[in-house]
C-alpha cells in the first residue's frame, strides 16, 4: 500500500471511530460487521454474512447468517431493540441464523413489532420458520396453565423488489435488483427469484450494502455519492481450487453451474474498485469474503486501489464503523 493509501486508511479509521462519533452525534448509527464470511464453507474465524446498524435504542439486521443472534447481542444490541431485518436474498448463508433470531426473541417474550424485509419468497420463508417454532411455543416452559402465544405475534413481512423504497424508524431504505442471479428479465424465474442491494440513508450518512452481486449498473446508481459501500468479494482462483477440493461427490454438471455462478455473479477486487469509482462513494468496506486467503488482505486492497483512490478496509467479524 502506498503512503497515501495508508494515510487515507488511518483517516477513515479515525473518522469512523465510535468515540469520535459519540462526542459529536450521540444517536449516530454504528455499523457492526457481525459476520464477514461468504458461504457455504464454514470457517473457524469468520461467521456467515450479517451486519448490524444500531444506535443503542434501535437496531436493524442486514442479512442473518449463522451466528447472527449471538453476534448481535455481543455487539450490544438487545432483541428488544431489533426493529427490522433486511434480507438481501434467500441463499442459506444469508438466512441460516434467522430461525435463532426469531426463536430466541420469542422465547424471551420480546415486546414490540418486528418487520422482516426481503425479496419475493421471504414471506414463505418466514411463515415456514414460524410454523417450525410452533411445537416449542405449544409446550412453552412446561408449566401447567401457561398461556399460548403464537410465534407470529408482532411479526410483519414486507416483500421488496426493484426500486422499492420504505421508511422505518426514520430511516429511508431503497432497494434494487442486482446481478447475483442471471435469469432473463422477462422470465418467470426472474420474477420469482431476486437478489437485492440496499441503501440506508441515515440521519448523518448513507450506507449501501451490495449483498451478493456481480457487476451491476443498478447497484452503482443506488450507491451514487454514498458515504460507505459495503461490498462483497470473491477470490475467484482460490474459490475454484477449493471447489475442487471440497466437491468430490458433486456431479460435473453441478460443478460447472457453481463455476459459472462464482465467475459471473460475484465481485472480484477489480470490479469492486470499478463500482466504487463510478459510484463516487467516500469509502469501501469489503465483507462477505468468499474463498479468500487471510494473508491476502493487502493484495486485495491493492487491486481495488488500482481502480479506486478512496479508503478501503477488508473487514473482520465484529468491527465497528
Amino acid at each position: 500500500m502506498t503512503r497515501t493509501g495508508r494515510a487515507l486508511l488511518a483517516a477513515l479509521l479515525w473518522w469512523l471511530a465510535p468515540a469520535h462519533a459519540a462526542a459529536e452525534q450521540p444517536a449516530r448509527f454504528e455499523l457492526v460487521t457481525l459476520g464477514t464470511l461468504g458461504g457455504p464453507l464454514p470457517s473457524p474465524i469468520r461467521s456467515q454474512p450479517a451486519n448490524l446498524l444500531t444506535n443503542g435504542s434501535d437496531s436493524y439486521l442486514i442479512d442473518s447468517g449463522d451466528g447472527a443472534a449471538d453476534a448481535m447481542v455481543a455487539a450490544g444490541a438487545s432483541f428488544a431493540s431489533l426493529r427490522g431485518i433486511f434480507l438481501t436474498h434467500l441463499h442459506f448463508d444469508h438466512i441460516g441464523g434467522l430461525f435463532a433470531v426469531l426463536g430466541l426473541r420469542f422465547q424471551l417474550d420480546t415486546p414490540g413489532p418486528l418487520t422482516i424485509h426481503g425479496p419475493r419468497g421471504t414471506r414463505d420463508l418466514v411463515n415456514g420458520l414460524l410454523a417450525a417454532m410452533e411445537p416449542s411455543a405449544a409446550v412453552r416452559y412446561g408449566v401447567p396453565g401457561e398461556r399460548h402465544v403464537p410465534p407470529a405475534r408482532n411479526i410483519e413481512v414486507v416483500e421488496l423488489t426493484d426500486m422499492s423504497a420504505v421508511r422505518i424508524g426514520g430511516i429511508a431504505v431503497s432497494a434494487v435488483v442486482n446481478s447475483h442471479y442471471s435469469f432473463p428479465p422477462d422470465s418467470p424465474e426472474h420474477a420469482r427469484h431476486q437478489s437485492l442491494s440496499y441503501r440506508f440513508d441515515l440521519p448523518d450518512r448513507s450506507i449501501v450494502f451490495t449483498g451478493d452481486t456481480g457487476p451491476s449498473p443498478a447497484v452503482e446508481r443506488l450507491a451514487a455519492g454514498a458515504d460507505l459501500l459495503v461490498a462483497e468479494l470473491i477470490d475467484l482462483p482460490n474459490t475454484l481450487v477449493r471447489l475442487e477440493a471440497f466437491s468430490k461427490t458433486i456431479s460435473p454438471q453441478a460443478k460447472a453451474e457453481w463455476a459459472e455462478h462464482f465467475e459471473k455473479q460475484h465481485l472480484v477486487p477489480a470490479e469492486i474498485g470499478d463500482m466504487a469509482r463510478r459510484a463516487g462513494v467516500r469509502a469501501v468496506i469489503v465483507s462477505h469474503l468468499a474463498g479468500t486467503r487471510e494473508d491476502a488482505a493487502l493484495p486485495y486492497m491493492a487491486e481495488i486501489a488500482r481502480r479506486y483512490d478512496g479508503p478501503v478496509i477488508i473487514a473482520n467479524d465484529m468491527q465497528r464503523f
